[in-house]
């Protein structure tokens, strides 16, 4: 059944009869938080849930290993929440299969990318009564202000609209960077609420993001000298862990959307010139570097873990240093190995 992405937003408690759920589009930022409505509205009804985590290359090899979490019974909780991400038709039979003899206190969330109307997923999903599937679609600018002021209402921050424009620019439209640049500006707005022009811009761009792009692409590329260089010089200060993750999925997520564009095209240098948002001239060689590096899956695995790893820093502050460097280390260990 199809669900409009507002209607969960407005009202998430009418959903709750539903089990499985699949979120398809582009905007990955809207797909993550109808996930956490969902999470919330179940946790109302559940004290103890066990979240389960794999991606569909996982299924596809060991589709046993879903089955038996699935049906059997939870070793932390008295329910189960289970993320199937990149989903595409490959596991249409195991979601029939699922929702034939779903479980109670068991529900099934699938991230997808964007679907065709022709996809025998999509279609499965919006013609079966039982299953909820909402279509995410990218946020207009109307969409991206309403979540801007929220945010800034929340911490008592006034900024013109002209100044939210900005900042909505800057996050090259799209929720989840618009929500790290107010996250900076959070940070600097403790003693001052009302801020300027001046102000704004120097906040959004601040130059320890350029130190995050820089490590984040010596890592994926396995440079390992260069990217402990870099390392030394932000282990010492204190960063934003969570917007150098949302910095560090960018980038990974457009390398998987070029890769699986490869196929499609003969000729990757003109790929690389047509690609939408585009390369700057400058990054072209990096990225054709970790083209070569990273396989498509490795790439999936590494947005998944990197999900893990922001609940990890969260759930553990007191060494989510530790656990933030680990991780980039050794990805980049890994392509070393291979560059």
């Amino acid at each position: 059944m199809i669900i409009k992405s507002y209607e969960i937003q407005n009202k998430p408690i009418n959903f709750s009869t539903y089990q499985i759920f699949l979120l398809y589009g582009e905007n990955n930022g809207l797909k993550k938080d109808i996930r956490e409505l969902i999470k919330k509205n179940i946790d109302k009804k559940n004290t103890n849930i066990e979240f389960l985590s794999f991606q569909e290359i996982e299924i596809l090899d060991n589709a046993e290993n879903l089955y038996n979490n699935i049906y059997s019974g939870s070793l932390f909780g008295n329910t189960k929440i289970i993320t199937i991400n990149s989903g595409t038709d490959k596991i249409l039979k195991h979601i029939k299969d699922i929702s034939e003899k779903i479980v109670e206190n068991t529900f099934l969330i699938i991230f997808s990318d964007q679907l065709e109307k022709k996809s025998k997923l999509r279609n499965f999903f919006e013609t079966d009564s039982r299953l909820g599937c909402i279509p995410c679609y990218l946020d207009n600018q109307r969409d991206l202000e309403l979540i801007a002021r929220a945010e800034l209402n929340k911490n008592n921050i006034n900024l013109s609209r002209e100044l939210i424009n900005i900042i909505i620019e800057k996050a090259n439209n799209d929720r989840e960077n618009l929500r790290n640049e107010i996250e900076k500006i959070k940070s600097f707005a403790l003693k001052n609420k009302n801020l300027g022009i001046d102000e704004v811009n120097a906040i959004i761009n601040f130059t320890g993001e350029i130190k995050s792009e820089n490590l984040i692409n010596e890592c994926l590329s396995g440079n390992i000298l260069q990217y402990k260089k870099i390392l030394s010089e932000l282990y010492i200060n204190t960063i934003n862990q969570i917007f150098f993750l949302r910095i560090f999925g960018n980038k990974v997520r457009r390398l998987i959307k070029i890769k699986e564009q490869i196929g499609e095209s003969k000729n990757i240098e003109s790929l690389l010139n047509t690609i939408k948002p585009p390369i700057f001239w400058k990054e072209k060689p990096i990225v054709k570097k970790q083209l070569s590096i990273w396989s498509t899956n490795d790439l999936k695995k590494a947005v998944n873990e990197m999900d893990n790893i922001e609940l990890l820093c969260k759930k553990n502050p007191e060494i989510s240093k530790i656990i933030f460097f680990n991780f980039f280390t050794t990805l980049c260990k890994k392509a070393s190995n291979f560059s």
